[in-house]
């Protein structure tokens, strides 16, 4: 069977691109009456990021936690808060300001502000029934490629495991992309995040589940990280619009990723690990299985002056080291991708251990 697959409707792409987002909204309050709910990352708290964003008195700025990655129960929250203060109404549009904690946080709540239940209700595929409101992405952190993806990523911690809403109705409906937005991000984070479009990217295009146009967009995107990641300076302006670019492209390319997206997920879950710098650990253990890949990525670290912190599973018990296997061999989609049907005689409970105890 063939998917019907789908693409964010609008973009706009340039540096100081962000002036025009009174436009863009203004189309919006015109033709919808209600609200805009506005979605930012706690580190904007400071307020200078609001002061140049075209809020108006009966809108609502929500500051999103993202000092973990979002859970079903932080998603829950919030939701209560978008309906408590909509009063049973809907927003003119959702907007999102951050990474891909801020932007994933938008798209679940949206999917329930017009769907019944909770988050947990609709982790997995095609489960949200009814279309979400307007949604806005303007990410200030590339890399994720949440701008451009039909999932949002949730853990639950309940039952340890970390898993998307993965629908059409998730995807926003107009993205903005201004590297100018990026310029402040640490550089370490910088890189983690980044990276993530470069991994998800080579997990697609050396899997099973393929297709000509997600490898056309897989592989360009791969190609502008080696560009910006093998340069002198990563975060030159130039660079900056590349990674945009790439995570862009990268999140419209993110079908079925590979090994590295579980192992991932298994730290996030367990160490509660953000996923950008799980995903490098991952990595590090999977030159077998990635060798290649492995190696340009250590190439890439060395070239920019980024460590990774050795160690992070020492001194964890039998019962954490079951919890990570469990929370990362339950993604069964990604895993066959990479390793075939019999991807669990290749990473047994003994296998998986002895890589989170090299990390």
């Amino acid at each position: 069977m063939y998917r019907n697959a789908k693409n964010v409707g609008y973009y706009m792409i340039g540096k100081g691109s962000l002036v025009q987002l009174g436009d863009l909204l203004s189309v919006r309050r015109k033709t919808v009456q209600g609200p805009c709910v506005f979605f930012l990352d706690h580190a904007f708290k400071d307020g200078k990021l609001a002061s140049k964003l075209p809020v108006e008195d009966n809108d609502i700025i929500l500051y999103v936690d993202t000092t973990e990655e979002p859970t079903t129960e932080s998603v829950d929250m919030y939701t209560a808060r978008v309906k408590e203060f909509l009063n049973g109404a809907l927003p003119c549009a959702m907007l999102a300001f951050g990474g891909g904690s801020t932007l994933d946080t938008c798209k679940c709540v949206g999917n329930l502000l017009t769907n019944p239940g909770q988050a947990q209700d609709y982790q997995g595929w095609e489960l949200v029934q009814n279309p979400a409101p307007y949604k806005i992405a303007v990410p200030t952190l590339s890399g994720t490629g949440s701008e451009t993806s039909r999932t949002g990523i949730v853990c639950n911690e309940a039952k340890n495991i970390k898993l998307g809403m993965n629908s059409d109705f998730t995807m926003f409906d107009q993205v903005l992309l201004d590297p100018d937005l990026t310029a402040s991000v640490p550089r370490d984070q910088y890189f983690y995040t980044g990276i993530d479009t470069y991994m998800h990217c080579f997990e697609s295009i050396t899997g099973s589940y393929r297709n000509v146009v997600v490898d056309a967009l897989a592989e360009k995107s791969i190609e502008l990280c080696r560009e910006v990641f093998l340069s002198s300076d990563m975060m030159s302006d130039e660079n900056r619009e590349k990674l945009m670019i790439a995570s862009f492209m990268g999140g419209m390319a993110a079908g079925f990723v590979g090994v590295v997206h579980p192992l991932s997920a298994g730290l996030s879950m367990v160490l509660h690990m953000h996923h950008g710098v799980a995903n490098c650990h991952a990595l590090s253990v999977l030159e077998d299985i990635y060798p290649e890949q492995h190696k340009e990525f250590m190439r890439m670290m060395e070239r920019q002056g980024i460590t990774l912190r050795r160690g992070i599973c020492k001194g964890l018990n039998d019962a954490q080291f079951d919890a990570l296997y469990d929370a990362s061999i339950v993604h069964e989609k990604p895993l066959s991708n990479r390793l075939g049907p019999d991807y669990k005689k290749i990473l047994t409970r003994e296998n998986v251990r002895q890589r989170f105890e090299r990390m």
